[in-house]
Parts: structure tokens; sequence; C-alpha cells
């Protein structure tokens, strides 16, 4: 083997190294990101809607569809914490999770008074990210269900 020849060898198994530990560390890191959300959205966000809280009974009279809504937007948001942890799911419950965003951005607005609009914001963005990085286990679901049907 010639000098280059070990050199682009020795390059090149540096370079994919390096790329695979990156790519590690992304997948940790959105991972991470991923079971962090998946308690917020369970515990602090669905729970008080599901045991019917005080504070989340008042929110959801002021709203105006009552008690059925706010136990079916705690039971969606549980269901979502829960996928956001199943590789396959994650993706799909990401995207699910954004149009429950623009929901509550929209409910903050103009129910609310926009008084806390920025964390649905804020919350969009994250899992656009978190839908963005895991849309091939999007693709892997689809095609799931379209080997199904």
């Amino acid at each position: 083997m010639s000098a280059t020849a070990a050199v682009t060898t020795s390059n090149t198994a540096a370079v994919t190294t390096s790329g695979t530990t990156r790519s590690r560390r992304s997948h940790l890191a959105v991972r991470t990101l991923q079971i962090v959300l998946a308690l917020f959205m369970a515990i602090p966000s669905a729970a008080p809607k599901l045991i019917g809280h005080s504070s989340a009974a008042e929110s959801f009279d002021k709203i105006g569809f009552g008690d059925w809504f706010m136990y079916l937007t705690g039971g969606l948001e549980l269901a979502g914490a829960i996928a956001l942890v199943i590789p396959i799911l994650s993706g799909l419950s990401a995207l699910a999770f954004m149009g429950l965003m623009i929901g509550a951005f929209i409910t903050q607005v103009t129910v609310f008074d926009g008084q806390y609009a920025i964390t649905p914001v804020i919350l969009f963005v994250i899992f656009g990210g978190i839908a963005w990085v895991r849309r091939n286990h999007t693709a892997e679901l689809l095609a799931l269900v379209r080997k199904r049907l």
C-alpha cells in the first residue's frame, strides 16, 4: 500500500468515526429531549386535566367547551407523551403535538389574552425539530400502514 493510500484510508476512517460519534451524540440529545418533553406533557400538562384539577377545570370552563374537552385534551396529551418515546411513533407524535400547539396558541391569544402564548410557540418549534429528525420513523410507520392495507 502506498503512503497516499494509507493516509486516505486513515482519513476516511477518522471521518467515519467522527461522523458516527456526532450522529450518536445527536441521536442521544434528541432522545433525551423526547423523554423530557414526554414527561412534561404527561405530568404537569395531561395529569391535571385527567384528574379534573380545579385549575384545569376553570381554564376549560373559560374556553367554553367544558369538562369533556378537558379530558379529551388530557388524553391526547398523555397518548402523545407515550408515543413520543416509542421510536416508530415518535415522529408522528411530534407532528400531532405541533397541531395541538397550534390550537393551544390560538386559545391563548383568543381566550386568555395571549398571556402565555409564547409557550406553545416554543414547544411547536421544538416538536418541529423532533418531527424533522425522526422523519425516517414516520416514513417507516407509513410504509407499515400501507403494507397492511
